[in-house]
């Protein structure tokens, strides 16, 4: 069994490391895309076929956040989605969304076997089930709206899952594969001929203008005549107030050897608790991925107990023969659950964003990319209406406003009344909050019994952070903002480490004290 400390995702145990150069100097292109993930990369190879010169700008190493620890499924089922959809924007809106996921489907197939791409993939049928008679009705509505914009769906009353079901929609056509291969691979046809990819380099603000220029924690600078940020979460807002337009969300995956043959398709099931299920091929043979337990980012239960009850959970229906990894994952909802995708804002006509995927970032993001490429290169995209950031809100997304918003107040406030432990008694591997000359201060001890303090101010907005004991990180209630127990960032929105408590500025290098 795996410890809970080693969490690393399948898809970058089973892929190399990548070894793009950081940006030393300053450069022009005709645009630049922040974020190397699935959108960025995507968006980058689209834009260099259509002859711009582009560089991709990647704080970390490319695919290794969020399409990093994703289920990847490629579907165009999105639990309930489309019931939902219709009756808040209408049916030509949701077909709108309906098209641009299944066409993305076709649209990464297509291009595995163009490029020979060798990443696992497979045609999968999608299922989304329960086993709760309240859910019944809401999943024999989702087929009949699914079916109604011309998605291959039906409802059926069994499935290839050894449980029974009450009730379940099918997507057929749909698939599955290894992310990381399928975006390292796109990856490669980026550099040259004027483009660039650059690992390492953190962007911290755009100066906005006809002709755009990028600024790195470093202070090198990127002139472009379009930016796309696909970081994620936004680094840049724009005054499009994306801060209090979406929440964060973080779920739990594991990788299972099983004596049973994983079932045929994809699945995941609309009641709490949550579950989502796929195989993989692996050794040749396959293996089971299992996941589920979402919850709001840094509120709730010791996380590491999220692992323990997805455990015991397989354990009742499968046979585990062995754990092999396990890890979480986090991605952002928008207030009506449809994601951001085009221009940031009315008044930026050059700069785009994709952001705000609920989870379902496969077929997502290569939409978007597409419709960016189109905005970029064409002023139009048959999709744009649905996905803009400028759509009108619905009553249900002003009701999740005032929701979201509320609980961020409530975590301002709250989490710098919390009473901290008044003493530095910290056993080696453990992470909480004390009070350290005077001040709420964030304390780690490693496994050799190096003691790493911080200030717990989340650099973003002002929040108190809170220990992810699965993760070993300090994590933001309000907007999602990770940190590594040293003060280094894991996640945006942040972008700037955390302090030392004695320190009264940003720090780039680990916060120890010797």
């Amino acid at each position: 069994m795996v410890k809970d400390r080693d969490t690393i995702p399948y898809w970058l145990v089973t892929t190399e490391d990548t070894d793009y150069p950081s940006l030393t100097e300053d450069i022009e292109v005709d645009a630049a895309v922040v974020g190397g993930g699935l959108t960025g990369i995507t968006t980058a190879y689209l834009l260099k076929k259509e002859g711009l010169k582009v560089a991709v700008i990647e704080a970390d190493r490319i695919c290794k956040a969020t399409t990093g620890h994703t289920t990847a499924k490629i579907t165009s089922q999105h639990t309930l989605i489309y019931d939902k959809t219709i009756k808040a924007f209408g049916k030509e809106m949701a077909h709108q969304y309906a098209d641009a996921n299944q066409h993305a489907i076709r649209f990464m197939e297509d291009l595995v076997k163009t490029n020979n791409i060798e990443c696992d993939f497979e045609a999968q049928a999608a299922y989304v089930f329960t086993q709760d008679k309240n859910y019944v009705e809401k999943i024999e509505n989702e087929a009949r709206a699914a079916e109604s914009l011309g998605i291959p769906s039906e409802y059926v009353l069994t499935t290839p899952l050894t449980f029974p079901v009450l009730g379940a929609m099918k997507f057929d056509g749909q698939a599955q594969f290894h992310p990381r291969k399928y975006v390292l691979a796109l990856a490669k046809k980026i550099p040259g001929s004027g483009s660039h990819i650059f690992e390492g380099t953190r962007a911290v603000d755009i100066e906005e203008g006809e002709v755009c220029t990028i600024k790195t924690v470093d202070g090198k600078k990127i002139k472009a005549h379009y930016v796309v940020i696909a970081s994620h979460y936004p680094f840049y807002d724009g005054k499009g107030m994306y801060f209090a337009r979406m929440y964060p969300e973080r779920s739990y995956l594991l990788a299972f050897r099983i004596e049973e043959t994983p079932p045929e398709g994809m699945y995941i099931n609309v009641e709490t608790p949550g579950m989502t299920l796929r195989s993989h091929p692996h050794e040749g043979g396959r293996i089971l991925i299992f996941g589920g337990e979402s919850h709001k980012t840094a509120h709730g239960e010791e996380t590491t107990t999220h692992y323990e009850n997805l455990r015991k959970m397989v354990k009742e229906i499968y046979t585990v023969k062995e754990e092999l990894y396990h890890w979480s994952t986090q991605d952002y909802y928008t207030l009506d659950e449809i994601p951001y995708v085009g221009r940031l804002t009315s008044d930026t006509p050059n700069i785009y964003v994709a952001t705000g995927f609920r989870k379902w970032g496969m077929t997502n993001s290569t939409a978007a990319a597409i419709i960016i490429k189109d905005l970029i290169t064409k002023g139009k995209n048959p999709w744009q209406d649905i996905f803009s950031p400028q759509r009108g809100t619905t009553a249900k997304a002003a009701g999740t406003f005032i929701v979201q918003n509320a609980d961020v107040a409530v975590q301002l406030i709250s989490g710098k009344m919390e009473n901290p432990d008044d003493e530095l008694d910290i056993k080696n591997g453990e992470g909480k909050v004390v009070e350290y000359k005077g001040k709420r201060t964030g304390a780690y001890k490693d496994q050799d019994g190096k003691l790493y303090l911080l200030d717990l101010t989340c650099t973003h907005m002002g929040c108190e952070l809170k220990w992810n004991d699965a993760e070993k990180s300090w994590d933001c209630p309000c907007h999602g903002s990770r940190f590594n127990y040293d003060g280094t960032i894991i996640e945006g929105p942040a972008l700037f480490t955390l302090n030392h408590p004695d320190e009264g500025r940003n720090q780039v290098e680990p916060n120890v004290l010797k």
